[in-house]
C-alpha cells in the first residue's frame, strides 16, 4: 500500500507528464478552430475554400517537421534524459504560441504575414515532435508493470484535454464576441493565454528527479534504422488510423459542420467540446481495461469500429440535423477513445530501450504528425472535389483498416511483459 507521500509523488509524475501535452495540443486545437479566420487574414483568396485549404496547409507544415523534432528531442531523451527533453520542448512551444497572438496580418505587411505564420508553425511542430512521446516514455518507465496503460494514458489524456481546452476557449470567444470582433482581435486571445499553461508546465518540470537513467546508446538515430526497423514500422502503421481519426473528428469537423452541415460556429464548437468530454471520460476506462485484459482486444475493437462506421456517420452529419450531428460525433469519439487509451503504453512497450525516445518519436510523428497533420487539408479537398459529405469517412476508414491489419498480423500483446524485453 502506498504512503501519502508516494501518492503525492505519483500524482506529480502524472501532472508533469500531461501538462506539456495540454499546452502543445491546446495551441494546435485553437489554430484548427480558427482556421477559417486565419485563412482569411493571412491567406486571402477569391474563394473561401482556397483560403481554408491554405490555412490548413500552414497547419500541416507544423506537422510535417514533427519527425525532425522527434529526432532532435528524442536524441536528447535517450542520451541525456527524458526530463531534459520535456523541459526544452515545452519552452520551444510556448514562445511561438504567444507570438502567434501578436502576428500582423496580410493587410499590414503583405506576404511577410503568411511567411512568419509558417515559421512559427514550424518551430511549434519541432517542439511537439519530442514532447508527447518523451512524456509517454517518462510515464511508462515510472509505472508498475500492471498499470502501465493507465499511467501512459494521462499523456494522451493531456493532449486531448488541451484540445478540449482549445475548443472551450474558442467557444467562449465565439459566444462572447460578434464575428467582426473575432476577426479583428478575438482570435488572438487564445494564443496569448496559452503562454500561461506553458509557464505552469515549465515550473512543474524543473527540479523533478524521478526518471530511469537513459540507455546510453552511442547513436540512437543510426541504430533505429539499422538495428530496429521492425518496431519502427509497426509503431508507425499502428498509429496511422488513430492520428487520422483524431484530427478528422476534433480539428477538421468544426469546419465541416459550418461549411457542409450549415451549423453556426458556436454550435460546431459546442458539439466538438461535448465529444471531447466523452473522449476524456472513456480513455482512462479503456486504459484500465487494457491493463487487465490486454492491449490488442481494446485496439482491435476501436480500429474495426472506425473502419466500419466512419463513412455512414459522416454522411449523416452532412445532413445538417443538429441532434444527429452530435450523436454521430459521439459515436466516433468512443472508438477513438478506446484506441487512445490502449495505444499510449503499447507504443512504449514495442520500442527497444536503446532507442526508445528517438525511435518512438520518429515513428509516431511519421504516422500522426505527417498523415494526421495533413488530414484536415486532405479531407477539405476531398469533400470539395467529390461534393460528398461522406468523403472524410473514406480517409478515416482506409487508414483505420491499415492499422487494424497491422495490429492483428504483426503486433504482439505487450500486457505484462518486462519493459526491457
Amino acid at each position: 500500500m502506498q504512503t501519502g507521500s508516494s501518492q503525492i509523488s505519483n500524482l506529480r509524475l502524472i501532472v508533469v507528464g500531461l501538462i506539456g501535452n495540454v499546452m502543445e495540443w491546446y495551441d494546435f486545437a485553437v489554430y484548427g478552430y480558427f482556421a477559417a479566420t486565419i485563412g482569411k487574414l493571412f491567406f486571402p483568396a477569391d474563394k473561401p475554400v482556397i483560403s481554408l485549404i491554405a490555412s490548413f496547409g500552414a497547419f500541416a507544415a507544423g506537422f510535417l517537421v514533427r519527425p525532425v523534432g522527434g529526432i532532435i528531442f528524442g536524441r536528447v531523451g535517450d542520451l541525456v534524459g527524458r526530463q531534459r527533453a520535456m523541459q526544452l520542448s515545452v519552452m520551444a512551444m510556448a514562445i511561438p504560441t504567444v507570438l502567434m497572438g501578436f502576428l500582423p496580418t496580410f493587410d499590414l505587411i503583405g506576404a511577410w504575414a503568411p511567411v512568419l505564420l509558417i515559421v512559427l508553425r514550424l518551430i511549434q511542430g519541432l517542439s511537439v515532435g519530442g514532447e508527447y512521446t518523451s512524456s509517454l516514455v517518462f510515464l511508462v518507465e515510472n509505472a508498475p508493470s500492471d498499470r502501465r496503460a493507465f499511467a501512459a494514458v494521462w499523456g494522451a489524456w493531456g493532449a486531448s484535454a488541451g484540445t478540449l481546452l482549445g475548443s472551450g476557449v474558442g467557444f467562449l470567444v465565439a459566444w462572447m464576441l460578434d464575428p467582426g470582433q473575432v476577426e479583428t482581435w478575438g482570435w488572438r486571445v487564445p494564443f496569448v493565454l496559452g503562454g500561461c499553461v506553458a509557464l505552469v508546465g515549465f515550473l512543474l518540470r524543473r527540479g523533478l528527479h524521478a526518471e530511469a537513467p537513459p540507455a546510453h546508446s552511442k547513436n540512437p538515430v543510426s541504430e533505429m534504422f539499422t538495428k530496429y526497423p521492425g518496431p519502427m514500422l509497426r509503431v508507425a502503421l499502428l498509429n496511422l488510423g488513430m492520428g487520422v481519426a483524431f484530427y478528422t473528428l476534433f480539428v477538421y469537423t468544426v469546419s465541416f459542420l459550418e461549411r457542409v452541415s450549415g451549423l453556426s460556429e458556436e454550435h460546431a464548437l459546442r458539439n466538438n467540446s461535448i465529444a471531447m468530454l466523452l473522449l476524456l471520460v472513456v480513455m482512462p476506462l479503456a486504459a484500465r481495461f487494457a491493463d487487465k485484459h490486454g492491449r490488442k482486444v481494446v485496439l482491435g475493437i476501436g480500429f474495426v469500429l472506425l473502419a466500419v462506421m466512419a463513412i455512414p456517420l459522416f454522411h449523416l452529419m452532412g445532413l445538417g440535423i443538429r441532434f444527429l450531428t452530435i450523436a454521430c460525433q459521439l459515436c466516433l469519439a468512443i472508438p477513438i477513445a478506446m484506441v487512445s487509451g490502449a495505444i499510449a503504453a503499447t507504443n512504449v512497450e514495442l520500442m527497444p530501450r536503446a532507442i526508445r525516445c528517438t525511435g518512438l518519436a520518429f515513428a509516431y510523428n511519421i504516422a500522426v504528425g505527417v498523415f494526421g497533420g495533413v488530414t484536415p487539408m486532405i479531407v477539405t479537398w476531398l469533400t470539395a472535389y467529390l461534393k460528398n459529405p461522406s468523403a472524410p469517412g473514406y480517409w478515416v476508414a482506409a487508414t483505420s483498416a491499415v492499422s487494424a491489419c497491422t495490429l492483428f498480423l504483426f503486433v504482439r500483446d505487450t500486457k505484462g511483459e518486462p519493459l526491457d524485453r
